[in-house]
């Protein structure tokens, strides 16, 4: 993989995007000793030039995504508000769980991010309010909306932000990364 940098408002970062080698690396680690360590020690090789690293897995709890939670300190859980998401949540708060009890005791939920969400669906609106009763203070305040321009965005290769910086769902990812960077410095 290769790494692109970019500059934005004097603030740099780097992308390092997924392609076709990595769904080769799920079969490799399989017979590697501290499979699900490999990018922790990675990562730890680079730490000081970063003050955060962000890791986008996939949804399935497969040996990546198990990588990515015992390199994690924390966890930002993406989830729409649909009846099975819902019952996709309670799963993955156990194996977080899990993986804190047994794997990396510095991982921890920062917080559940509502995406995709028209307040125009009854349902959309009772997940919502039940996120809120069961994880209080866990659910993040910023909701991302759906939104067309969000959607059309990497049909051009772009991110959301970029594509169109003026729409409502970029606006909404704006608020929510200084929301997450607020809660992540209160910690």
């Amino acid at each position: 993989m290769q790494s692109q940098k970019l500059i934005d408002g004097g603030c740099g970062y780097d992308v390092l995007g997924a392609n076709r080698e990595l769904a080769g690396a799920e079969v490799e680690l399989v017979s590697l000793e501290r499979r699900e360590r490999r990018l922790k020690q990675a990562l730890a090789a680079v730490a000081d030039y970063y003050d955060f690293v962000l890791i986008d897995c996939p949804p399935s709890l497969s040996m990546l995504t198990l990588n990515g939670l015992c390199a994690a300190h924390g966890v930002v859980v993406p989830m729409q508000c649909e009846y099975f998401a819902l019952e996709g949540v309670t799963d993955l708060v156990h194996t977080i769980k899990q993986v804190h009890a047994n794997l990396n005791k510095d991982l921890q939920i920062i917080g559940l991010l509502r995406g995709m969400f028209d307040p125009r669906i009854t349902l959309q609106q009772q997940v919502s309010e039940q996120l809120k009763g069961h994880f209080g203070n866990k659910v993040f305040n910023t909701v991302i909306p759906r939104n067309v321009r969000l959607a059309e965005a990497p049909s051009y290769g772009l991110p959301g932000v970029v594509f169109d910086p003026s729409s409502k769902g970029a606006q909404a990812f704006v608020a929510f990364a200084e929301e997450m960077v607020e809660r992540i410095q209160g910690m």
